[in-house]
């Protein structure tokens, strides 16, 4: 008989408000892994998994379950690190006692594994050294902010980066857990664990389509309240910027440079937000053909249409529409 190898240590750091899905689902995705390696393939290294925090514990998820956790000193070297994420995850990564916590875990560490706004946490501690990174879409703008040296991409269910892995928000850790067990045990493993959590092994398509507008700023009334209006009215209309800046009396160069300073985006990239929501809102609630849509939000072209989705949102319109139609 094959001897077991010695098991793969993961460690998952908690804090008080930590999203409960950024923990258990990955904890899911490691235990069915274990159940398959031990069927089909025994002997091979599986994953040992700890619940840990800084003090040790009971502590509470933002959904108020209670979890029990062991304190991180004394902890013998983790092979991975885990943070999760939450509504409290910013305010973690101005705990000295979670970022010593997380310094410690990742000291003999082959892997820094973050979900969703976990990468608060991550970054504040020093563990992700300008990596390139995801995060939960609302969150990714402020992560931005807060960590400049950071490239942030808000699209990616994930995104693996040397030894950093991070994945977009909530279920998305699921997502990386299942492309962690794919990248240590092959597909044929994880096929079989995505298979039993009913999930897709690889989800089409990026966090972008899930993704509820972030809108810019509006503008006080004036001109370019007055532009916005009209766009956001009717997205099918001529739109340029010259005609934008005719409309409400402005010159052209004026113009741009206002409303970039009042709505903190350019006119053009206005636009095509308002376009773009407008084209999603008809294929989730309307029957009308791609085609349709396509002339009324101000693609021209179906074809154009369809090239802006897939660039965007990373599935086509039918492919939305199958996804977020709204039964009626």
């Amino acid at each position: 008989m094959t001897p077991t190898a010695t098991p793969h240590r993961v460690a998952l750091l908690a804090y008080d408000g930590i999203q409960g899905l950024d923990l258990v689902g990955p904890l899911e995705v490691f235990a069915g892994a274990n159940t398959v390696l031990r069927h089909d393939h025994p002997g091979r290294r599986g994953y040992e998994t700890i619940v840990v925090s800084a003090a040790g514990g009971a502590l509470e998820t933002e959904s108020h379950l209670s979890i029990n956790t062991e304190p991180v000193a004394g902890l013998d070297a983790v092979d991975t690190l885990v943070i999760p994420g939450g509504i409290a995850a910013p305010a973690a990564a101005d705990d000295p006692d979670v970022l010593a916590a997380a310094r410690a875990l990742v000291d003999g560490s082959t892997r820094v594994v973050t979900v969703c706004t976990g990468t608060f946490v991550a970054a504040a501690a020093g563990l992700l050294d300008g990596a390139r990174v995801s995060t939960h879409w609302a969150r990714a703008e402020a992560l931005r902010r807060r960590f400049p040296d950071l490239e942030v991409d808000a699209d990616p269910i994930f995104i693996h980066d040397g030894r950093v892995w991070s994945s977009a928000g909530v279920t998305a850790g699921i997502d990386l857990a299942l492309a962690i067990v794919e990248h240590d045990h092959g597909a044929d493993v994880a096929q079989i664990v995505a298979r039993w959590l009913v999930m897709f092994l690889r989800r089409p398509g990026g966090q972008t389509q899930f993704a509820t507008s972030v809108w810019s700023d509006r503008a006080d009334h004036g001109p370019i309240r007055a532009a916005q209006d009209a766009i956001d009215a009717s997205p099918g209309d001529d739109h340029r910027v010259a005609l934008l800046a005719a409309r409400v009396g402005m010159s052209e160069r004026h113009f741009v440079r206002r409303f970039t300073d009042d709505v903190g985006v350019s006119p053009a990239r206005y636009v095509a937000a308002v376009r773009l929501e407008a084209a999603k809102r008809s294929l989730e609630t309307s029957t009308d053909t791609v085609e349709s849509i396509a002339r009324h939000c101000g693609f021209g072209t179906a074809e154009t249409m369809r090239r802006t989705f897939h660039r965007r949102l990373g599935a086509s319109p039918d492919q939305y529409r199958q996804r977020f139609r709204v039964a009626t």
